[in-house]
């Protein structure tokens, strides 16, 4: 037996008396074993057939007694496990009431069973009492491994794996709280279930897939050149077809007990083939591409939803960058896609009638999580294939209701674009995310969709996602135009109710304090949508359709902005960032960078699927501090922490104010900047709606700025460890830091990175920077 590593402390007193189970194969003795390490029971003894497996458990100290006859060894036992085929569970019930009945052990002894089917077990157990014990709880631990009997058990089988414990109405809650307490004690996660619904789920994750792999290998085996079959197998064959190297008499027994769930699976199934066979003999390369994408998406998808983890790069969570300061970039390069741009292609060409064709689109996380959510309301979309997509559109009434809540990962803009468009659909739906995208403000769009006739629930006296959103198929009328005042410029708000408005009687009309990116106005025209302009008025009116097409997506401005600063801060630098959308509403980064005096130039300059785009060329630059104008801060508002790199770089104080959208970003933007500043030598002063930053350029000996001798030489920064607080513009604003670094930087929790630019780390490091990615 391997070490194992006990869960609780020696110290803890023992949960249990003794503790009798029935059968030591592989659960059975795996669950005395981790008892036994864990100091859960003062007495452990088992009832096994197999005579050596109870000798070699007593003489291995595992149990202190052990016989074939379940009298000799139950008296005073307070928990009796049953881990025998489900087939012989009723006769280890009528021992179980004899010795009850005898006295061998109190009437409010725990009884529970690790069986893979339920209802069989209850009704084996209703059959043998005439009042079911208030002791007894069904439950099965989700765990197994390919080797079974007393010789393949571990004590860490249980561990990070989950048993479904199925109450009873007959149940003492005292006795499932025990049980419960057992099993986390063991390292399981505990979840409540009731029985029809645990064989019904077994029936189509478990019970099925080893049907299957059973049959598979009975139908290569049985083929006259089943030698060169076998011998050819591929990795796909065997990968599919361990599990039938399981126990027959085991999984025979299964298939019997729990019959008409798996039955169920199997004419399911049967029907899912059926409609594949068909495909295949049609040639539809359209839907058949269209189920195997969705199967591989759906695949990873739900690995991610149920581990609370982004969509790429699984590998590289909790990873860091390690950087050596490096004082110059050069060359030519191209950002990916617009994050912003993508999430609209995919909502829209969803939406549209016809064919929608994408390119440039963003493999990061974020627009992913956009994709994934469409394809789970039936959507067929090709690729992505090294940023191609294909998306069959539905039409303004042709998505289909979810069976799981849609998962957003950690993209704010996904859940809450979505939650306007969700708001029309007539069926009921969910939005969730991963524990930090669960923290964060969704009143802000859920009070003016609620305006509009909305019936929509956030969670917790902070409206957070989870949101629920009640379809209106059950209200019975439609959502209604409105007029709405933003109190602050977002884009995500007024996108989320023009989305809205689509579908809603009458005009929507969104006012905006000051101007805000404008990517859905512009996307809802090239789809043939009309949207009406009047200076801060944006209106569309419900009903209308939009038409696919073709949509390019430029490099994001966002993205390039890390670039932009990484040049005009070090010495000797030019680079040029090939055709990046230069949309007027996204473009304050190079407004504010040119007020602090960069040395910034466009050419190039076009339009690609509505919007502008152009090369734009950075090179080195004297920056100087200034107040930043309000009226910029929308146009700006992601690239403000790579802003506060630049202003730290500068000559004298730079000031922000009016950015209080900076709060409720992936982090507060404001406060964690201002401690990995400070980190790093930076005097740094935190205000309510800002931060003023004391620049460390080089002042000439007159004090005046020389323009024209730009002398980037000198570190501004120091070294030092930066938590990033897993934001990805944090993270790789401080990469940009390293360019003025005196020592090494260290920055952790940049795995999310990937949310909005899949390979940074690679792309900096092609223009001169020496970025170490390090995974934990």
């Amino acid at each position: 037996m391997p070490a194992t590593t006990k869960l609780t402390s020696s110290s803890t007193p023992p949960l249990f008396q003794q503790v009798c189970v029935i059968g030591l194969g592989l659960i059975g003795a795996s669950l005395a074993q981790a008892i036994k390490d864990n100091g859960l029971a003062k007495r452990i003894v088992a009832v096994d057939r197999h005579k050596p497996s109870l000798e070699e458990a007593i003489q291995h100290g595992l149990l202190d007694a052990g016989s074939a006859v379940f009298s000799e060894v139950v008296s005073g036992s307070d928990l009796i496990v049953i881990a025998v085929p489900v087939q012989t569970v009723q006769a280890v019930f009528i021992d179980i009431k004899s010795a009850m009945d005898n006295g061998l052990f109190a009437s409010d002894c725990i009884i529970t069973d690790v069986c893979s089917t339920k209802v069989n077990i209850i009704e084996a157990a209703k059959s043998v009492f005439e009042t079911l014990p208030v002791g007894f709880v069904p439950a099965h631990p989700i765990a197994g491994a390919e080797n079974s009997g007393y010789h393949a058990r571990r004590a860490a089988l249980f561990v990070n794996h989950s048993v479904i414990i199925c109450e009873l109405p007959t149940s003492s809650q005292l006795a499932i709280a025990k049980l419960s307490q057992l099993w986390e004690s063991v390292g399981a996660t505990v979840m409540p279930m009731a029985a029809e619904r645990h064989d019904a789920i077994l029936a189509h994750t478990s019970h099925l897939p080893h049907l299957l792999a059973f049959n598979l290998v009975e139908q290569l085996a049985s083929h006259d050149d089943n030698l060169d079959m076998f011998r050819y197998a591929a990795g796909g064959f065997r990968d599919f077809s361990r599990i039938a190297a399981s126990d027959p008499k085991m999984w025979h027994d299964i298939f019997f007990a729990n019959q008409s769930a798996i039955v169920g699976a199997l004419d399911e199934y049967s029907v899912y083939l059926t409609n594949i066979r068909q495909l295949i003999i049609n040639k539809d390369s359209t839907a058949l591409m269209g189920l195997l994408g969705r199967a591989q998406a759906a695949r990873r998808h739900f690995g991610h939803m149920l581990a609370s983890t982004p969509y790429t790069d699984t590998s590289a969570m909790s990873a860091s960058y390690n950087i050596t300061p490096s004082n110059t970039v050069s060359g030519t390069i191209t950002i990916p896609g617009d994050k912003s741009i993508s999430h609209r292609s995919i909502m829209l060409g969803s939406l549209a009638t016809g064919v929608t064709k994408v390119t440039g689109f963003l493999e990061g996380e974020d627009a992913l999580a956009t994709l994934q959510a469409f394809r789970d309301m039936g959507v067929n979309i090709e690729g992505p294939d090294n940023g191609n997509l294909t998306i069959h559109g539905m039409g303004m009434n042709g998505l289909k209701p979810s069976k799981t809540p849609l998962y957003m990962g950690n993209s704010g803009t996904s859940v809450r674009l979505l939650a306007g468009i969700l708001a029309a659909q007539s069926f009921d739906s969910v939005l969730t995310g991963d524990t930090s995208l669960n923290k964060r403000p969704m009143e802000r769009v859920a009070a003016p969709l609620r305006e509009m006739g909305a019936v929509i629930q956030s969670t917790g006296q902070q409206g957070t996602a989870p949101l629920s959103i009640t379809g209106r198929g059950s209200i019975g009328k439609p959502l209604q135009g409105a007029e709405y005042d933003m109190p602050v410029a977002s884009a995500q708000i007024k996108s989320c109710l023009l989305l809205a408005g689509l579908w809603a009687e009458g005009t929507t009309t969104v006012i905006q304090p000051e101007i805000s990116r404008d990517h859905t106005e512009r996307m809802l025209a090239a789809f043939g949508y009309p949207v009406t302009v009047d200076g801060n008025r944006i209106s569309v009116e419900g009903g209308g359709q939009l038409t696919g097409g073709d949509i390019a997506v430029p490099a994001d401005i966002s993205s390039a902005a890390f670039f932009m600063v990484a040049a005009a801060i070090s010495q000797g630098s030019e680079l040029t960032l090939k055709q990046v959308g230069i949309n007027p509403t996204r473009t304050g980064i190079i407004d504010i960078l040119k007020l602090m005096n960069a040395d910034i130039s466009l050419s190039n300059e076009t339009h690609v699927g509505g919007e502008p785009v152009a090369d734009i060329t950075i090179r080195s630059s004297n920056l100087k501090g200034i107040d930043i104008p309000e009226s910029l801060v929308p146009l700006a508002i992601d690239e403000f922490p790579v802003l506060f790199i630049a202003a730290s770089c500068a000559q004298g104080r730079t000031v922000l104010t009016g950015a209080k959208e900076l709060r409720v970003k992936e982090s507060d933007r404001i406060a964690v900047m201002a401690e990995g500043l400070q980190t790093l030598g930076i005097n740094c002063t935190v205000t309510e709606d800002g931060l003023i930053i004391e620049g460390k350029g080089i002042v000439s000996q007159s004090g005046d700025t020389d323009v024209n001798e730009v002398n980037n030489s000198q570190p501004v920064f120091g070294g030092g460890h930066i938590v990033s607080h897993h934001d990805h513009r944090i993270a790789m604003s401080f990469a940009v830091a390293s360019l003025r670094a005196s020592k090494q930087i260290t920055i952790e929790g940049v795995e999310t990175v990937n949310t909005s630019f899949p390979g940074f780390a690679d792309l900096a490091n092609q223009i001169g920077m020496s970025i170490d990615v390090v995974s934990a």
